[in-house]
């Protein structure tokens, strides 16, 4: 990372974007890290203004790509569930982030990751997401796999691809459900007051791109006016399961983003919502295994 520098605009950069004349003149950040400069302000003003040759542009701070990494933090708590050569189960708490969105974040699952297993740190395709094969909301608690070498991960992530992989949750939801039942349709992006929430559409809404989502379910317990449920997906739209029961009247409690009124007995900003279990081929025995977490304690099942 540097700091405290002055960059002048030459005459083959008049009239470009500041964003880009600050990426030409410093070739050993990235377009992430200079993005990350003008949104936290080392930069002055809006990274898509135009210079002029002879401007100085003064940064506070730059990070070189080098520095897109997971900062491990060896005192943060890690529940395994699993551990073998190859693969790793994470038991993730509902409000911790699975990754890192930017180079200053901290407390994230992936952090404890690669400060008990700094093999990871070099797995993946994204330097901020190492080893992990699959990522949950940060409001949303359970399993996740990592993967300990490139060659595991590249062979469990063909098979998420390929939607081979068995994905089970269990939800707690309002309202009562007697038998089972399967929620299909289309979802799209809304955005409400700077905030994503998945909505039922039709292809192609509203010029959007809209994903098909099925959601099956099947009432295994429960109590004062909820119901708990096993819940199994054959995709993975962002906030499937959550969109999709809250559009039949069975929002996940404490979802305040679909409709349910926050419970006492979750942490803020989270909602009872639990990735249960995965099946998969194991990479390194070629046999089918399942990796579970339990549901949290907290939660009224009885």
């Amino acid at each position: 990372m540097k700091s405290d520098f002055v960059l002048v605009i030459p005459a083959s950069l008049d009239g470009r974007r500041a964003d880009a004349a600050v990426l030409e003149l410093c070739p050993s950040s990235s377009r992430r890290a200079v993005a990350h400069a003008f949104a936290q302000g080392w930069i002055a003003g809006p990274k898509g203004r135009t210079v002029r040759a002879g401007e100085e542009i003064r940064v506070g701070r730059l990070h070189a790509a080098e520095d897109l990494r997971v900062i491990p933090e060896p005192d943060a708590p890690l529940r395994v569930v699993h551990e073998d050569a190859r693969i790793v189960g994470l038991d993730k708490p509902a409000g911790q982030a699975c990754h890192p969105l930017d180079f200053d974040e901290r407390g994230t699952l992936a952090a404890a990751l690669v400060a008990r297993y700094p093999e990871t740190a070099a797995v993946g395709d994204d330097p901020l997401i190492p080893g992990l094969l699959h990522r949950i909301d940060g409001g949303t608690s359970g399993l996740v796999l990592a993967a300990r070498d490139p060659e595991a991960y590249a062979a469990v992530r063909a098979q998420f691809e390929a939607r081979t992989v068995g994905k089970e949750y269990r939800a707690l939801v309002e309202g009562r459900i007697d038998r089972p039942g399967a929620v299909s349709g289309y979802l799209a992006h809304s955005y409400r007051g700077g905030t994503m929430r998945m909505v039922p559409a039709s292809p192609g809404h509203h010029g959007a791109r809209a994903l098909r989502a099925e959601t099956f379910f099947r009432p295994i317990g429960g109590q004062g006016g909820r119901t708990l449920l096993a819940v199994s997906i054959r995709t993975g739209v962002t906030h499937q399961i959550r969109c999709q029961l809250a559009s039949i009247g069975h929002p996940v409690a404490g979802d305040i983003l679909y409709g349910a009124p926050p419970c006492d007995f979750l942490p803020p900003g989270t909602h009872a919502l639990h990735s249960f279990s995965a099946t998969f081929v194991h990479p390194g025995t070629g046999r089918r295994i399942t990796v579970s977490a339990p549901i949290p304690g907290n939660w009224p099942t009885a």
